[in-house]
């Protein structure tokens, strides 16, 4: 397959299948989703439609593109309120085989929805993940052009983090498509076709007493201005965590429901408006 043939799949891509093992959403379990949906509205601008993934969900917007996914489903769950990354896999019930067989956990599914099939994991050092199969969010190559989102994995040890989920997720494959791994500036990068998709990083410890320091997926949103976003997020409930290192220059806060979530300024400008 060529590099053209191969950037094509990409743009087109649908479904999982066809994406293996790069981040493919990321999505808020909230207790309350009228109350998260008032905090981020406020924070962010956003504005929230109904998913077809059923009663419960909504996907939040910014002038009209997809950003997140958020759902009210985390105390049937019984998970903690949380932000999580989701990886895209060809099959669910072998992603989740792969990832018990590394001594990691499987918390909750896979389970079926409308869309497709999902299941919530954690990895050795006990950061949250989620692997889907199935039907991406419309316009999800536009999603990851414009980046609304940014991935970084807070790891005791970047190198052996990038074993297990290569492992779990097809990572350096050699399949066409397949995402790539380097190393730049102390950190594990993910790449796919060029396009930096998340960054792994060493030096959290599972033992810390403060949550922040302990083995996480960040998830970083980036916006205009940080400074004001913060601000937003102070006024409306939220709470400062920690202000970014070198590596992130992002602000991290937590939501009043106990999230945590990072923004950050937009290194480049935005694609274009999605038709």
């Amino acid at each position: 397959m060529t590099e053209h043939s191969t950037a094509a799949r990409a743009a087109d891509a649908t479904t999982s299948r066809e994406i293996v093992g790069a981040p493919c959403w990321t999505s808020l379990l909230t207790h309350d989703l009228a109350d998260a949906q008032s905090f981020y509205g406020a924070v962010f601008g956003w504005t929230f439609r109904p998913l077809r993934l059923g009663e419960g969900f909504c996907i939040a917007l910014h002038e009209g593109r997809p950003v997140a996914g958020i759902g009210a489903l985390a105390s049937a769950l019984g998970v903690p309120v949380a932000w999580t990354p989701y990886f895209a896999v060809e099959d669910a019930d072998a992603a989740a085989a792969r990832i018990r067989e590394r001594c990691a956990t499987v918390a909750v599914g896979p389970l079926r929805f409308p869309t497709g099939r999902a299941a919530l994991a954690a990895d050795r050092g006990g950061a949250v993940f989620g692997i889907w199969e199935g039907q991406l969010v419309s316009n999800w190559h536009s999603w990851r052009v414009d980046a609304p989102v940014r991935l970084r994995l807070r790891s005791p040890d970047a190198f052996d983090a990038a074993i297990f989920y290569g492992q779990v997720l097809d990572w350096a494959c050699e399949r066409p498509g397949c995402c790539d791994v380097g190393y730049e500036h102390d950190e594990v990068v993910l790449s796919q076709e060029g396009r930096v998709l998340a960054r792994l990083g060493s030096g959290a410890d599972d033992a810390a007493i403060d949550p922040a320091d302990r083995p996480q997926w960040e998830v970083c949103f980036t916006v205009t201005d940080p400074e004001a976003t913060v601000r937003q997020a102070l006024l409306h409930g939220g709470s400062l965590v920690r202000h970014g290192d070198r590596h992130t220059r992002a602000t991290t806060l937590r939501d009043p429901q106990g999230s945590v979530f990072t923004v950050a300024g937009r290194s480049k400008p935005r694609s274009a408006q999605l038709q």
